[in-house]
C-alpha cells in the first residue's frame, strides 16, 4: 500500500469544508478575510485540544491555577504593557495595485523565489540582509533600503514602486460605554491582541486568594484579536484566533533552569497529542533579536506544508510584565518569601500556544493519502484521545433487527465516547467518510453477529490499518479502552 503525504495547504482547506471543521466566515455573503467558523467536527476536535492542554497544565500540577480574564481592559494596561507604543509591523504599499505588503514577510517571499530558482548564494545574501536588519527605531528605514536596492517587485502587479515602509500597530480600537464622544482616546478601549496581560494584572489576587507559593504558574484560555494587514495561510494568521497560555511566576536566578524545563516540557506535550517527532523541532531565539524585556525565547516549530512555522512559544519574560503594571498601576506586585526573609518582584517563564496553529498542525501532520485496492483512501489519523468523533455505528443494511441493535450500542457509548450513528450509503461509503473525518472506530452490526448462538456480536473497524476484530457487545467497551490507551502515531 502506497502512501502519500499532505503536499499542500489546499488539501486541508478543501477536507476541512467539505467535512465541516472549519468554514469561512460569513460565506454565504463572500466571507470575511482571515476569519473562520469552526463547523460540527471542528468545535469537537478544537475542543478536545483544548482541554487535552487544560488538563496538562493544571490538574497535572497543584501549583497552576487557572483564571479567565475579560476581553476588555483598561487602556492603561495596554500603555504598561508597550503595546499602544510598539505593537506594530513594518508595512510597505505598492502605488500602482494600492495592495499593502509587510516589508519583512515581502523580503522572505523573495528569499523564497531564489531559493526555487536555485539561486541559493543570492538567496542566502538577501537573508543575511534581513538578519542584520536594524533595532525597532531603525527596521523600516533598513527594510526599505534592502527591498530598493535588490528591486524586489510587488508579487500582484510585478511593479516596482513603493512606498516608504511605515509601522502600523496591530490592536483594534473601539469605543467604550453606552455613548460615544467620537472625539478621541478617553474612551477608547481596545480588543485584546494577547491573553497574557489578563494574567499579569491579575497576579496579586490569585496569589492573595490561591495562597500559592512561588513558584507557581497561571493558566487561561482565550480569544485575542490582531488586525493583521497581511493575515493568510488558512487558520494559521488569523485576525481572531485563541490563545492557550500559561505563565510561570518563579524566583529571580532560577528563571534559567525553569525555562529549560518548560522548553522541554511543552514539545513533550506536542508528541503526547500524536504529533510526529520529526515534523517537530526547537527555534531559539538570536540573543540580538531577543524582545528588549526576554532573557531568552524559542520557538517550538511545525513542518506545516508551508515551511517551518511556529506553533508555541517559549519565553523567559523576567520580572517585565509585573514591573511595567506596578508602575503603572501604582500597586505592588511583589512577593514576600518568610522563609527567606526577603521581598522581590516574580520573573516569568511563558509557555503560549496558538489553539487554531494546534488545530492546522493537528490535521496536516494526520492527513494521508493511501492507494488501497487501485482506489485512493483520504484518512486523518488523528489521536483517538482528539478524534471529533471516536466510534462510526452502522446496521450494514436497514434492517429492524440490526438497526435496533445498532441503536443499542449507539445510547449505551454515548454516556463515554462522542458516537455518530449511519445507515446511508454502502457500508465502503461509510468507512471512507468517516476516515476523512479522523473517526478511529467504526462498529458494524451483521446477520453474522446477531443471529449467532450465544452472546450478540459485532465488527470493530480500526481506522489506521482498516483491520477488523469481532467482539463481543459486552467487551465493546473494553476493547476500545484499550486500542485508545495503545495507540501510537
Amino acid at each position: 500500500m502506497s502512501v502519500k503525504e499532505l503536499d499542500s495547504l489546499d488539501k486541508i482547506v478543501s477536507l476541512a469544508k467539505a467535512r465541516g471543521f472549519i468554514f469561512q466566515s460569513s460565506d454565504i455573503y463572500g466571507g470575511l478575510g482571515a476569519v473562520y467558523d469552526y463547523g460540527p467536527l471542528g468545535v469537537e476536535l478544537k475542543r478536545n485540544i483544548r482541554d487535552n492542554w487544560w488538563k496538562a497544565m493544571t490538574q497535572k500540577y497543584e501549583n497552576i491555577v487557572g483564571v479567565d480574564a475579560a476581553i476588555f481592559m483598561h487602556p492603561d494596561v495596554w500603555k504598561a504593557s508597550g503595546h499602544v507604543e510598539g505593537f506594530n509591523d513594518p508595512m510597505i504599499d505598492d502605488k500602482q495595485s494600492k495592495k499593502r505588503y509587510r516589508a519583512d514577510m515581502l523580503i522572505e517571499g523573495e528569499i523564497a523565489k531564489l531559493r526555487s530558482n536555485e539561486k541559493f548564494e543570492e538567496a542566502d545574501e538577501l537573508q543575511q540582509m534581513l538578519d542584520t536588519a536594524g533595532s525597532r527605531e531603525g527596521l523600516c528605514e533598513d527594510l526599505h533600503k534592502i527591498i530598493m536596492e535588490n528591486e524586489i517587485r510587488a508579487p500582484e502587479s510585478g511593479a516596482f514602486d513603493w512606498t516608504e515602509v511605515r509601522q502600523f500597530n496591530l490592536m483594534f480600537k473601539t469605543q467604550f460605554g453606552a455613548t460615544s464622544s467620537g472625539s478621541g482616546e478617553e474612551d477608547a478601549v481596545y480588543l485584546r491582541p494577547e491573553t497574557a496581560q489578563g494574567i499579569f494584572v491579575n497576579f496579586k489576587n490569585v496569589m492573595d486568594t490561591s495562597r500559592q507559593q512561588i513558584p507557581f504558574g497561571i493558566a487561561q484560555v482565550g480569544k485575542a484579536f490582531r488586525n493583521e494587514v497581511v493575515a493568510r495561510q488558512f487558520v494559521f494568521r488569523m485576525r481572531e484566533f485563541e490563545q492557550m497560555e500559561m505563565q510561570y511566576f518563579v524566583e529571580p536566578g532560577t528563571d534559567a533552569e525553569q525555562y529549560d524545563r518548560w522548553l522541554e516540557e511543552r514539545i513533550a506535550w506536542h508528541k503526547e497529542l500524536g504529533i510526529r517527532e520529526s515534523k517537530l523541532r526547537t527555534h531559539p531565539h538570536p540573543e540580538d533579536k531577543l524582545a528588549h524585556y526576554a532573557a531568552a525565547a524559542a520557538d517550538i516549530q511545525y513542518e506545516y506544508p508551508i515551511g517551518w512555522q511556529e506553533v508555541e512559544g517559549i519565553h523567559n519574560r523576567t520580572d517585565f510584565d509585573l514591573t511595567q503594571h506596578a508602575e503603572h498601576s501604582g500597586k505592588k506586585l511583589e512577593f514576600y518569601d518568610q522563609q527567606q526573609q526577603k521581598r522581590y518582584t516574580p520573573y516569568v517563564i511563558e509557555t503560549s500556544v496558538g489553539l487554531d496553529r494546534t488545530v492546522l498542525m493537528v490535521l496536516c501532520d494526520a492527513y494521508r493519502e493511501e492507494e488501497v485496492d487501485g482506489d485512493t483512501r483520504t484518512v486523518l489519523k488523528l489521536n483517538p484521545e482528539i478524534a471529533p468523533t471516536k466510534v462510526g455505528i452502522f446496521p450494514l443494511i436497514k434492517k429492524d433487527k440490526l438497526q435496533d441493535l445498532a441503536h443499542k450500542i449507539t445510547a449505551d457509548l454515548r454516556e463515554d465516547y462522542n458516537v455518530l450513528y449511519d445507515e446511508s450509503g454502502s457500508i465502503g461509503k461509510r468507512y471512507r467518510r468517516q476516515d476523512e473525518a479522523g473517526t478511529p472506530f467504526c462498529i458494524t452490526v451483521d446477520f453474522d453477529g446477531v443471529e449467532s448462538e450465544g452472546e450478540d456480536t459485532v465488527t470493530i473497524r480500526y481506522r489506521d490499518d482498516m483491520t477488523q476484530d469481532r467482539v463481543p457487545v459486552s467487551r465493546i467497551k473494553e476493547v476500545l479502552s484499550e486500542k485508545m490507551k495503545s495507540w501510537k502515531p
